[in-house]
């Protein structure tokens, strides 16, 4: 599955020194096998998985949805670029896409959750518009620890979506 395949070699590049090795790989895997069941459910809820690709190679990936959290709001669940692309500018076309697609008409909140210790992620959502709500969580990771999380939040106005398409 191709967008496993993005996710997994995400999480090598992106979560290196936050786990061990061995856990790393173990969570990679995972991730690059749980998408073909997820896509399978896409059409019984208002979901969208959106992917940029490159030459025909997924190089980006996008999962977002109504918030579960905050009624009327969206949230991305997961968003992802292969490493290969990382600077290109393919995954702030894709977040424009993303924030036009997830827009209403009268615009829309859309938050994120990120690993407060991913810097690289909590800049790239900055870049794109998003700004800390000043909500922090703590996400049990499968390693025995509890990750510190940080929430982004943007306003999309109604129309063609907000965002950045630089990264």
């Amino acid at each position: 599955m191709a967008v496993g395949e993005v996710h997994a070699a995400a999480w090598r590049v992106a979560y290196r020194g936050l786990f061990s090795a061995e856990h790393l790989e173990a969570m990679a895997r995972l991730r690059q096998d749980k998408w073909g069941p997820l896509i399978a459910r896409l059409g019984e809820a208002d979901d969208v998985l959106l992917v940029a690709r490159v030459d025909a190679r997924p190089r980006a990936f996008c999962y977002a949805g109504p918030s579960p959290a905050r009624p009327g709001a969206a949230e991305i669940f997961a968003f992802y670029s292969h490493p290969e692309a990382w600077g290109s500018g393919v995954a702030g076309a894709l977040m424009d896409a993303v924030l036009a697609r997830l827009s209403g008409p009268g615009g829309r909140h859309v938050h994120v959750w990120t690993l407060r210790d991913t810097p690289q992620s909590r800049r790239f959502y900055a870049k794109c518009g998003f700004r800390p709500s000043g909500a922090h969580g703590r996400r049990a990771m499968g390693d025995g620890r509890h990750h510190e999380q940080v929430e982004y939040e943007c306003f999309v106005p109604p129309g063609p979506g907000g965002g950045s398409s630089e990264e």
